[in-house]
């Protein structure tokens, strides 16, 4: 496995550098998928094992993102894109993959939310996103996962 980050609380492991693209209209496309392409622009072009350690608890969590998922990006409104960037910004891509992921698939991570806000915030120091950016988003995570996730 590829050790992406390791930090204090986290450590981020893929078996390959993720591959990601964005989906686009494509005349033949019905109204319903053309819905879909605004929605998730994004999608994983390639399987993509991923492994999460949780340092504090000494827990790990192995899964899967399969080829083909679908996903919108950073979910950054857009009166916030000048001050943060928009929700394409390449920073934003891989974190925000994985986090939509384990936003919809909470038994990954035995439904710790926490951990996944750990995870968030590390994948974005990662990708160079400054301090600032990093708290603004990872709170405003934090509290729309409370709000809307449905977390356990």
């Amino acid at each position: 496995m590829l050790c992406w980050y390791l930090n204090l609380k986290a450590g981020i492991y893929f078996d390959k550098i993720p591959s990601l693209c964005v989906r686009y209209y494509v005349p033949s496309m019905t109204k319903e998928e053309k819905k879909s392409v605004e929605k998730y622009p994004f999608v994983c072009k390639k399987d993509l094992k991923v492994c999460l350690k949780d340092i504090k608890k000494n827990k790990e969590y192995n899964f899967c993102i399969p080829k083909g998922y679908c996903y919108d990006g950073a979910s950054v409104p857009k009166f916030f894109w000048r001050v943060i960037g928009s929700n394409s910004d390449n920073r934003f891509l891989v974190p925000a993959l994985i986090h939509d992921f384990l936003c919809e698939n909470h038994n990954c991570i035995d439904n710790n939310k926490s951990f996944s806000t750990d995870v968030f915030n590390a994948l974005l120091e990662s990708s160079g996103v400054c301090k600032v950016k990093r708290f603004f988003m990872k709170n405003s995570v934090a509290f729309y996962q409370t709000m809307f996730c449905n977390w356990g």
